[in-house]
């Protein structure tokens, strides 16, 4: 059977990971590096250690954009947050119809590729975590199904992505709602992005130590009122009860946010804690999330004097 091709932009560990697992489902898939451009094309061959030790391993072909005129297939974007607004323009002209499926945590991180006219674009809220422990070496958890669904356009191709992107170690569902699952995965991103790298412990320490479940309840609560007064309905112990399964699953895993200190990067904090600031500011409600601001603050301190 031929499939599209499937592009994923983006060389982390979520990125390395999807490839191996959708090319063992036998996807033509490239990887192609976010930030960096110029470089020859390789073949890399990447390990993947699941749950139950088991490996799983395939050869990627590695390239960047300026290889490529069109990317005719489906295009998912696993770069970070920050680097949207270029990544857009790079973007432009070389995608024709060939959907975009954002896989970010945050708010708004679509937001670019909306304003530069993309006809479809998808967000796809990640229920999994991958930590490279070598530099083609990765540990993978998966927490739950990771759903997708339509941010811009017609959304016709969205039972399509799914077909093609569902697979047994990193599935996928189309879901209606995906907004309020976006906010409730940000709340809970807002915790472990903040309270894990001030630390220097890994996901586990919610379901680990009360003294950290009662911090992460303060902060859900501030920003569900935000939420709220968004338009986004949800309540403490349902973001609560998911912010505890993820911090079981992905025991002994270090988030996103520590991982990019610890590596001396840039780090995704500025469309978690400060993009809910943001939101709260503009209704007025900024007093509402001073522990929410200060975490992030500290975090974005922490990264700073890392590098």
């Amino acid at each position: 059977m031929n499939h599209q091709t499937i592009y994923i932009i983006g060389t982390g560990a979520i990125g390395k990971a999807l490839a191996v697992f959708l090319k063992l489902a036998g996807k033509n898939v490239i990887l192609l590096r976010g930030s960096v451009d110029n470089q020859l094309t390789s073949i890399e061959k990447y390990q993947v250690e699941l749950n139950d030790k088991t490996i799983q391993e395939a050869s990627i072909e590695v390239s960047t954009l300026s290889h490529f005129q069109n990317l005719d297939g489906i295009i998912l974007l696993t770069n970070k947050s920050f680097g949207n607004d270029n990544l857009s323009k790079a973007l432009k002209g070389k995608t024709g119809k060939s959907p975009l499926v954002v896989l970010q945590n945050g708010l708004g991180v679509e937001q670019s590729f909306i304003n530069h006219g993309f006809p479809e674009i998808y967000r796809c809220v990640l229920f999994a975590t991958s930590q490279a422990t070598s530099q083609n070496t990765l540990r993978f958890k998966p927490v739950s199904i990771s759903p997708i669904g339509l941010i811009h356009g017609g959304g016709t191709d969205l039972i399509n992505i799914i077909e093609e992107l569902n697979n047994p170690h990193f599935p996928f569902k189309a879901v209606e709602d995906i907004q309020t699952i976006i906010w409730k995965k940000a709340i809970a991103n807002s915790v472990f992005n903040s309270v894990c790298p001030l630390l220097d412990v890994d996901n586990g320490v919610f379901h680990r130590n009360e003294m950290a479940l009662v911090i992460a309840k303060r902060v859900v609560t501030e920003c569900i009122a935000i939420a709220n007064a968004s338009g986004i309905v949800l309540n403490v112990d349902e973001v609560l009860e998911s912010l505890v399964m993820i911090s079981k699953a992905s025991d002994g895993q270090l988030i996103s946010t520590l991982q990019d200190i610890k590596n001396k990067r840039e780090t995704e904090i500025e469309t978690l804690n400060f993009s809910i600031v943001t939101i709260a500011k503009k209704l007025n409600k900024e007093s509402m999330v001073t522990e929410t601001k200060l975490l992030g603050e500290l975090t974005m301190l922490k990264s700073l004097l890392h590098r």
